[in-house]
């Protein structure tokens, strides 16, 4: 790990305590010492720091330091068996000073902060505030906005950093863009491209790693973030040791709402990415970006054009339930859909059956229009535009246009995918008076005016 040490953030500080002194002065140490390969290869099996590593700092004959030590294999084993679902539960309430300041100090220079260049910059500024040295990577794609470019520039300036960079291979985008052109995950969906620029380079880059550091949230994305643990065994990926169980994952934000994480970055002044003046909330590849609207959920922004559902590259797998299992706001079966409370809930707005609506589709001769929005109480994205939608049913009561709701989620979605449009949701339809086939509205501004003047344009 010699290059991971040079690679280690200048923003180092005077150990402020032995528990300290023994984390970032492990390599100081076994250099004086002739058994450093055993010393060595004991740490970097262990994921806390070695309390019986203290007697080594005597002075011991060649001989003696190179013959195996009981007490020190058996400290190496406790560490091994660190429950972190119950770590995670001891650190469910703690802030994310006190988690990032944890992950430090439990791996020194075996950790590294993964920056996207986005809102994740509080990461780093947490970690600065711990006064222990750190280290930060990223995935270079190719594709990135110029203004994240910027940001890496900038951070590394304003922390006196060095942002270790990972990159894709050239072999394989070549082929992919050869093969199928520039902007294919338009066509067939964004996961191809994604393994070839994000998630292999990713896999690389911690394999030299016991651990890292992330910057979900579970109000990030839904059906996907929404249960992450601040600590965890990452479940996809394996760090230095190789194998299942290799590498830990932390995620000292995952409770904190994003509004709060734009609270600390403006306490703090941090440098942060021009796009996010723009409208832009969550920012990924160029292509695969663009700003909010209002009433959009943040993760909307990302691979607009798939399932609400599906807004994760493939870097956080792990937080996707399995194949074959219950997904949320998919199958209709998961608990968490079922369980989730009803939205839309209003006088002035019709609830449709199955019957109901496939009765409205049917007809070409309607007495008056009706608007619709096909819906999953579980979608965020449904969820952030039901006070406009609300608002529109009222500013639209006596007017002769009804103003209904479909769930169309679980075992009506094949149904609302074949005859009504659906793609992602929310969907919303203008069921015109006459005329049989329902419109869809194009734009993807949820604002009541912006959904008034379709209405009134149809009338």
């Amino acid at each position: 790990m010699a290059s991971a040490t040079a690679s280690i953030s200048s923003h180092s500080i005077a150990p402020r305590d032995l528990k300290a002194v023994r984390i970032g002065a492990v390599r100081q140490q076994v250099a004086v010492v002739p058994s450093a390969p055993a010393a060595k290869s004991q740490r970097a099996r262990a994921v806390r720091p070695l309390r019986a590593a203290e007697p080594a700092r005597k002075p011991v004959s060649a001989s003696a330091a190179a013959a195996p030590v009981a007490p020190v294999e058996e400290e190496v084993s406790d560490a091994a068996s660190v429950d972190y679902e119950a770590l995670a539960q001891e650190l469910v309430g703690a802030s994310p000073l006190e988690i990032m300041d944890r992950a430090l100090d439990l791996f020194g220079s075996e950790i590294a902060i993964a920056f996207s260049g986005a809102e994740d910059v509080a990461l780093i500024e947490y970690a600065k505030l711990t006064g222990r040295p750190f280290r930060v990577f990223s995935l270079d794609t190719g594709r990135l906005n110029p203004e994240t470019y910027q940001l890496f520039d900038k951070v590394e300036k304003h922390y006196g950093i060095h942002i270790e960079y990972t990159f894709p291979e050239a072999g394989e985008v070549q082929d992919l863009v050869r093969s199928k052109g520039l902007f294919s995950f338009y066509e067939d969906g964004h996961q191809e491209c994604c393994r070839v620029r994000k998630v292999r380079p990713l896999r690389k880059a911690l394999k030299g790693l016991k651990a890292w550091i992330t910057g979900q949230r579970k109000d990030q994305s839904p059906g996907t973030r929404a249960s992450i643990p601040v600590v965890q065994v990452d479940p996809s990926f394996e760090g230095l040791d190789g194998g299942a169980g290799s590498l830990i994952k932390w995620n000292p934000v995952a409770n904190v709402e994003g509004k709060d994480v734009w609270t600390f970055l403006r306490t703090m002044d941090v440098p942060v990415n021009a796009l996010h003046a723009q409208g832009y909330v969550s920012i990924g590849c160029e292509p695969c970006t663009r700003p909010v609207l209002p009433g959009q959920h943040e993760r909307e922004g990302r691979w607009w054009w798939e399932d609400a559902a599906a807004k994760e590259c493939g870097l956080h797998k792990g937080n996707i339930e399995k194949e074959g299992a219950p997904k949320v706001g998919v199958n209709g079966n998961g608990s968490a859909e079922a369980s989730a409370p009803d939205i839309f809930q209003s006088q002035a707005i019709v609830n449709l059956t199955r019957p109901g609506i496939e009765n409205l589709l049917r007809l070409e001769n309607r007495t008056e229009p009706w608007v619709t929005v096909l819906y999953a109480p579980w979608c965020p994205f449904c969820q952030a535009m039901e006070a406009s939608y609300i608002e529109l049913a009222e500013k639209l009561s006596g007017s002769g246009i009804k103003v209904a709701k479909f769930r169309a989620d679980g075992e009506q979605k094949p149904f609302a995918q074949a005859e009504l449009q659906l793609q992602s949701f929310p969907t919303i339809l203008l069921f015109p008076s006459r005329t049989a086939r329902p419109i869809k509205y194009p734009s993807e501004k949820r604002d009541v005016d912006s959904l008034l003047a379709f209405v009134n344009s149809l009338r």
